[in-house]
């Protein structure tokens, strides 16, 4: 008898201790932020209006129509006066730039950020395990990884990755790569350093699609310490839930969309194409598609599929009863049919401009508080390209908006054309301790949300909205 219960017990033991090996391992396949640090350039790269507008002023090859485009570009931008710019415009070499010129903008962050990163974290260089760089528009040999390992003298078996040419998205990417081996292996460091180099890549030409990314893009960068040590866990701040990465490059319009290239005159740029705003939609729609059952309660799926077929039947009911295209495209709104509020409580927008940032704030049905940080963030650092996402969370977290438990999520566009979003969980209460450690935003945060985002300089450039060329000829 004893015999058979112990014949009929060993499977079910054995049973219980894989599932127990299986949910062991899934905990060591976690990904945790430990810290981050973002970039903050010193005050004599501030780059403001007035000093923007003599910038235009002095390129040679802009004509009457490209100094009003630009200007109306700059003014209506939502960036506002203390965004930072590279050394080499305020020397006034930018359309004659040097590799040293774009090695030298990274290392003045890699010094910075890395540096504060690694001695609030207490964690040493030589315990990285894994470094993720991306910088999408500068490429060097040694590549801007090396230039990292060899500054901070870390292990010659680390795990290293450099990519280039990924757009605006690419710190999710970079986020991912880790994520990916830290699935395959315990008790890890990862290192994500995100940026990009504007120094060598001013357009001198005169191209509207191409002069635009002169006035959008400003610097910064950041870097992002992971781990997947279980030991580390009451240390974290941040738990990645799931992350969903969307590539329509296999479209030629999303592909050509955005694209470094030379003008007519063989002058390199990058290109902005009118499809750009299309192609970000298709994308943002599909990456919606994917990570909307992730993160959102059974509840309101439901809730969608039952709206989603009133909306369809509606619209058959009124083609039917022929009352007229103009009802119908009026009654299929832009805005999604998802709550988005009910498995989210923080958004973090990419900064990739004012449009940008309505745009999908409409989408997703957003209030005035939910888009109010990536505003902020525009409107002090600009567009940062990949790295703007962090300032975008070290402001809610200098506001003290992230609470234990809180869902956080990211969205970012980027060149392919790609969009890429995740969700953190917040592991504990952020509080002062950690605002204070090196929040970017720590000295300027009571300033925020300021009582208007009106350009100042609006009323100095006010003829920039007049069509009457002859406003013109006594200023240039």
């Amino acid at each position: 008898m004893e015999f058979l219960v112990l014949l009929y017990a060993l499977p079910i033991f054995y049973s219980l201790f894989i599932l127990w090996k299986w949910v062991d391992a899934k905990r060591d396949q976690e990904c945790y932020i430990l810290d981050y640090q973002c970039h903050k350039p010193t005050d004599d790269r501030m780059l403001d209006t007035g000093f923007c507008g003599e910038i235009i002023e002095r390129a040679k090859n802009l004509g009457l129509n490209e100094y009003k485009f630009l200007l109306k570009a700059i003014v209506s931008s939502g960036l506002g006066e203390q965004t930072y710019g590279p050394r080499i415009v305020f020397s006034g070499r930018e359309e004659n730039p040097t590799q040293l010129d774009g090695v030298s903008e990274m290392d003045e962050f890699f010094h910075d950020s890395i540096a504060k990163l690694l001695s609030s974290s207490g964690i040493s260089p030589s315990e990285i395990d894994v470094l993720v760089v991306n910088v999408s528009m500068l490429s060097s040999v040694p590549s801007l990884a090396a230039r990292i390992i060899h500054h901070y003298k870390m292990r010659d078996d680390i795990t290293v990755f450099n990519l280039s040419g990924m757009g605006c998205s690419a710190s999710l990417i970079s986020v991912d790569i880790v994520r990916r081996i830290f699935r395959s292996y315990k008790n890890l460091y990862g290192l994500v350093v995100t940026s990009e180099s504007l120094s060598p890549n001013w357009y001198s030409g005169n191209d509207r699609s191409m002069i635009l990314a002169n006035c959008l893009f400003r610097s910064g960068g950041c870097a992002i310490l992971l781990t997947n040590k279980r030991a580390l866990k009451h240390r974290a701040m941040f738990k990645l839930k799931c992350l969903v990465r969307t590539h329509n490059g296999a479209r030629d319009e999303s592909y050509g969309c955005c694209m470094q290239k030379e003008d007519e005159e063989g002058r390199l740029g990058f290109h902005l194409a009118k499809t750009l705003p299309k192609a970000a939609t298709r994308a943002f729609v599909d990456n919606l598609r994917v990570i909307s059952p992730k993160i959102l309660p059974v509840r309101e799926l439901l809730r969608f599929m039952v709206l989603s077929l009133v909306r369809k039947m509606s619209q058959i009911c009124n083609i039917n009863s022929k009352t007229g295209r103009g009802n119908i495209i009026s009654s299929s709104s832009s805005k999604s049919l998802l709550n988005f509020k009910t498995g989210v409580d923080h958004f973090c927008l990419h900064t990739g401009g004012k449009a940008v940032i309505d745009g999908i704030g409409g989408n997703l049905g957003l209030c005035e508080h939910d888009l109010e940080p990536a505003r902020m963030t525009l409107h002090r650092f600009g567009n940062t390209s990949a790295s703007s996402l962090w300032y975008v969370l070290g402001y809610m977290q200098a506001k003290k908006r992230l609470k234990q438990g809180d869902k956080v999520l990211m969205i970012s566009f980027g060149a392919g054309f790609k969009c890429n979003s995740c969700v953190w969980e917040v592991t504990r209460d952020l509080g002062d301790h950690d605002v204070n450690k090196h929040n970017v935003w720590k000295d300027c945060i009571d300033c925020y949300p300021p009582e208007s985002l009106t350009n100042p300089f609006m009323q100095k450039f006010g003829w920039i909205n007049q069509e009457d060329v002859s406003t013109f000829k006594t200023l240039l």
